[in-house]
């Protein structure tokens, strides 16, 4: 099964420092089990190395044969609050390692 393309990193500045996201997951069915999970985003600074997955709740179900999510239609605020929450919740985002998978509400908090 080919990939598809994964999509283009956006900006956002979050306390004065430059953060580059992306759309990582959509919303939709876990193949492992059989329940629903949320969009996931993941977030890197410009100038650092160390990316962090952030997961959200999954929602309402979306309706059948609804859009797929586009990172432009995620509002700014969500993904700045779910940056803050990563870096509260441990991650650096200067340092070198494995990427940290962080878990947040549906408010990015």
């Amino acid at each position: 099964m080919a990939r598809t393309k994964q999509s283009a990193e956006l900006e956002i500045e979050v306390e004065d420092e430059l953060y580059l996201w992306r759309l990582h997951r959509q919303p939709g069915w876990s193949s492992e089990a059989p329940e629903r999970h949320g969009m996931a985003i993941a977030v890197r600074h410009k100038e650092g190395q160390r990316e962090a997955v952030v997961e959200f709740p999954p929602g309402p179900e979306p309706r059948y044969g609804a859009p797929l999510l586009k990172a432009s239609r995620i509002d700014l605020k969500l993904v700045k609050n779910a940056i803050l929450s990563a870096i509260a919740a441990g991650w650096e985002p200067h340092s070198r390692g494995k990427t940290v998978f962080v878990v947040v509400d549906a408010t990015g908090a």
